[in-house]
């Protein structure tokens, strides 16, 4: 290694709180509230998440602001931009920056991971203009242009209608959205919502009323066509086909939780989820889950978890149980989300032979079939094996064929040479207690 590689910074804390977004500020906080030594990190340049994004700069709403304040009146220690992608020993993971390598130890660890945007293969996804439709919505957050782009926004669930409306606030003509759940659905969730949260369902009409464009159920993308970016979609509803021709594909399937890292740690996984207690913790002690990796719930739901886990791994069990209760109520309506979004069968019909399901690897839907699981399929066509590590085409092998995912295995993300080198030189300092970090940078 060379005189100029990343230094290792070695940091100790109470509570060590990965992931940035909703529920991982409402676990810092709380757990600082209570008097801890609390490190908040998260891959991303700034706190909030994708839900905030940009929060630190100019917080969304009242509520981010809330608790945006309340990260940065605390003595919380913030680090931004810096990637999880190892766990050496108990109780010590590793993370690198651009500039950094870090060695974060902990007494007690909070996953607050969040989830991706779930991707489901048909002909023509892999177009130039087919994107996500959180991920467009960054991408303009940003600064992308989006100014009278004509937008097709497809898939399911909730997002789309935030997204769409959004884009249209930006300039974009945002043309239709097509939801694959059925009305009957719908209607049935709208009816549950008004009886049971009535101020989401009032949410849910006042964005309608501000969106103002096409919004079709039962209605998805059968495939995307253009010379060498996108020009047009061909939609289904029921018995018609027909087509749109558009600048974007703004598609998104629901969300996928981020499991990875509590996979690696070796916390129990059901159903695509990581199982927790009543105070959020883990099947492994000292290690608590909140928000989205516990499964798809909302943004109130990812609060209120987040702060059980923060005041749990504080020690404040008392303190967390009233907040249990209004947990359940939340959960109940997670429940919901999940039946009336459940993806239809049909979406499985999508993709033909030639169609790419790994687009790191370029592993076609003809190559697959030839196999009985994720396994035999790594082994023969690298599927899942490209630089996303699984993360989109996992999601869509389990809804295609329902291969689950068997292993995680270091690095969780892509890392430097130097960074993977590091870490058999780890600093072995063990009362680093009142001394917040110790550098070190390697010798050539």
């Amino acid at each position: 290694m060379s005189e100029t590689a990343a230094p290792l910074v070695a940091i100790e804390s109470d509570v060590l709180v990965v992931g940035a977004g909703p529920a991982g500020m409402a676990a810092a906080a709380s757990a600082q509230q209570a008097g801890s030594q609390v490190i908040l990190v998260d891959d991303n340049p700034g706190i909030g998440g994708q839900i905030w994004r940009g929060a630190g700069r100019h917080a969304p709403s009242a509520e981010a602001r809330r608790w945006v304040a309340r990260v940065h009146s605390s003595d919380i220690r913030v680090i931004p931009g810096a990637r999880v992608i190892s766990q050496p020993r108990a109780g010590t993971l590793v993370a690198e920056s651009d500039d950094t390598v870090y060695e974060f130890r902990f007494r007690k660890l909070i996953l607050a991971t969040g989830a991706r945007e779930r991707f489901l293969p048909f002909p023509g996804w892999t177009l130039p203009g087919v994107v996500g439709a959180g991920g467009l919505q960054a991408l303009v957050k940003s600064g992308a242009p989006i100014g009278r782009a004509r937008v097709v926004i497809a898939g399911t669930g909730p997002l789309l209608l935030a997204v769409g409306a959004y884009l249209k606030s930006r300039g974009a003509r945002v043309l239709l959205i097509a939801e694959q759940a059925p009305s009957s659905k719908l209607l049935s969730f709208w009816l549950w919502l008004a009886r049971n949260h009535p101020w989401k369902a009032a949410q849910g009409v006042a964005l309608s009323r501000h969106f103002g464009a096409r919004y079709l159920a039962g209605c998805w993308v059968e495939k995307a066509t253009g010379d060498e970016k996108l020009s047009a979609v061909t939609l289904r509803r029921g018995g018609k086909v027909w087509q749109e021709a558009c600048d974007y594909l703004a598609c998104g399937f629901n969300l996928v939780p981020n499991i990875e890292l509590a996979v690696l740690l070796g916390c129990d996984v059901r159903a695509g989820v990581v199982a927790v207690d009543e105070f959020q913790e883990t099947s492994v002690p000292g290690i608590y889950c909140a928000g989205e990796p516990t499964g798809i719930g909302g943004l109130e739901l990812s609060l209120a978890e987040g702060q059980i886990a923060g005041l749990a791994a504080a020690g404040l069990h008392d303190s967390a149980r009233p907040l249990i209760q209004g947990r359940r109520k939340l959960a109940e309506f997670a429940a919901a989300l999940g039946r009336t979004f459940a993806l239809r069968d049909e979406l499985r019909k999508l993709p033909d032979r030639e169609t790419f399901v790994c687009r790191c690897e370029d592993v076609s839907l003809g190559q697959l079939l030839r196999h009985d699981s994720w396994r035999s399929a790594k082994l023969h066509t690298r599927c899942g094996m490209g630089p996303c590590q699984g993360r989109i085409c996992g999601p869509a092998v389990d809804f295609l064929f329902g291969w689950q995912l068997e292993s995680v295995r270091p690095p969780l993300m892509p890392a430097r040479v130097e960074t993977l080198a590091l870490q058999s030189e780890l600093i072995d300092v063990p009362d680093l207690v009142g001394r917040p970090e110790q550098r070190r940078t390697p010798s050539a």
